[in-house]
């Protein structure tokens, strides 16, 4: 919807500590997939982390109730970004490079069914959030479940609050038009 993007962020926690041998798959792919996702067509913007060299963090970077920090070092897996819409965001999800990340996950982060990996909410065109809004709607999904102003993929909302349903033939579309680019950047190298 016109005026309005979706922000989106993710939180896991990994296996073991972020330098460790088991999490070596994870941290070889990180760089590339982080390419391949701002590339895809909708993305807008991502947060970058406190302490980072690149990208401005967008605030200081806090994590849910739920992290336990069990691997010990004080450091969980988490995003947060802008994108054009719902079907940008799938797209680039659970398509290409990311999709074959993804598969591999449970090898490097600790699996908990009862808390969700990302959330999803409409922010108005111009506006970012920060960690701690970010934050706050992950614990809303945590705790009540997916509403207008905290969602997943299985229960999307508009920014209006009403609900949708992806246009699956766009996600497809896109998935495509990613790939394409995706082999022109591979192509340059």
């Amino acid at each position: 919807m016109q005026g309005f993007r979706l922000a989106v962020y993710t939180f896991n926690q990994f296996v073991a500590p972020y330098e460790s041998e088991q999490i070596k798959g994870f941290r070889d792919a990180e760089p590339a997939t982080m390419l391949a996702i701002e590339g895809s067509e909708g993305f807008i913007a991502r947060s970058g982390y406190g302490g980072d060299d690149g990208l401005s963090s967008w605030g200081e970077q806090v994590f849910p109730k739920c992290w336990t920090n069990d691997n010990g070092d004080d450091w969980a897996p988490s995003t947060l970004s802008l994108w054009a819409s719902v079907e940008t965001i799938m797209a680039a999800t659970y398509h290409g490079l990311h999709r074959q990340v993804l598969k591999q996950g449970k090898g490097w982060h600790i699996r908990a069914d009862h808390i969700p990996e990302y959330v999803l909410w409409w922010v108005r065109e111009g506006d970012a959030p920060d960690w701690t809004q970010a934050v706050q709607r992950f614990e809303m999904l945590l705790d009540h479940g997916a509403q207008p102003n905290a969602f997943s993929f299985s229960k999307l909302f508009d920014p209006l609050g009403s609900p949708i349903k992806p246009d699956m033939e766009r996600v497809k579309q896109l998935a495509q038009l990613n790939a394409e680019f995706a082999r022109k950047d591979v192509a340059a190298l």
